[in-house]
């Protein structure tokens, strides 16, 4: 049985892709993968491309012609997937700081209990993180607190980017609206489905600092964060979401 497809944008990630996608077909489910890649530098798709000759029917690759964000890679992952008909969509990381055996634990919580989305969520049950330094973690854990204050969802972690969406919930947000790129982005996507009811349940994860390659955040991203939060909260008061 499919389990669904895994979406992993990259942009660098050659030291991370092969094992990532072998740790995703080893697991006991079977997912499929989808290799979303802005052009990468290094020639990230190009070991895509030599893996696909070993996974002719699981794995595949978009190429985008120019680096234009987390938010947008994810979006154009989502629309492949929705025209392939998979009931199951997942946003992963490349670098391991998401397991890929707790994308298991995501697939059972949609698809044996009654989440429309899951998230991998490091806060739900504590602070599960490990190896990030402490202003990072504090970053991320009072992003979630202001982002609860904000638009009232119960979400522990909201800017997780660790997900299984069911298809009905991709097919029931306007994808084309999806405005943010960084972690307004994965706060845009669960506040869009907060706002049509969908059942959401956090799942409780470790999450692991990558040890290769380098992070993509930025000062602008955790702008487009603070600033975004308000930006969908006026704009549902207004009924323009």
């Amino acid at each position: 049985m499919n389990c669904g497809l895994v979406i992993i944008p990259t942009y660098n990630e050659i030291e991370n892709i092969e094992s990532i996608i072998r740790a995703v077909f080893s697991l006991q489910k079977r997912f499929h993968i989808l290799i979303v890649d802005d052009n990468s530098p290094d020639k990230t798709a190009d070991k895509v491309k030599q893996l696909q000759e070993e996974f002719p029917e699981n794995l595949f690759l978009e190429i985008r012609q120019k680096k234009s964000g987390l938010g947008t890679a994810y979006v154009h992952g989502f629309k492949w997937a929705l025209q392939h008909q998979y009931e199951y969509i997942y946003e992963m990381d490349a670098d391991f700081s998401h397991n890929p055996h707790d994308l298991e634990k995501l697939y059972d919580a949609c698809h044996l209990d009654t989440a429309d989305l899951a998230i991998g969520s490091r806060y739900v049950t504590g602070v599960n993180v490990v190896n990030w330094p402490l202003n990072r973690v504090l970053l991320s854990y009072f992003a979630s607190v202001y982002v609860r204050l904000i638009t009232g969802m119960k979400i522990m972690d909201a800017t997780a980017g660790f997900i299984c969406y069911r298809k009905s919930v991709l097919e029931a947000i306007n994808l084309d609206k999806i405005k943010f790129i960084g972690y307004a982005f994965q706060i845009e996507m669960k506040y869009r489905a907060f706002c049509k009811n969908f059942n959401i349940k956090e799942v409780p994860v470790i999450f692991t600092d990558r040890t290769k390659g380098q992070s993509k955040m930025s000062g602008a991203i955790i702008k487009e964060a603070v600033f975004g939060v308000i930006s969908l909260r006026i704009r549902k008061l207004f009924n323009k979401l």
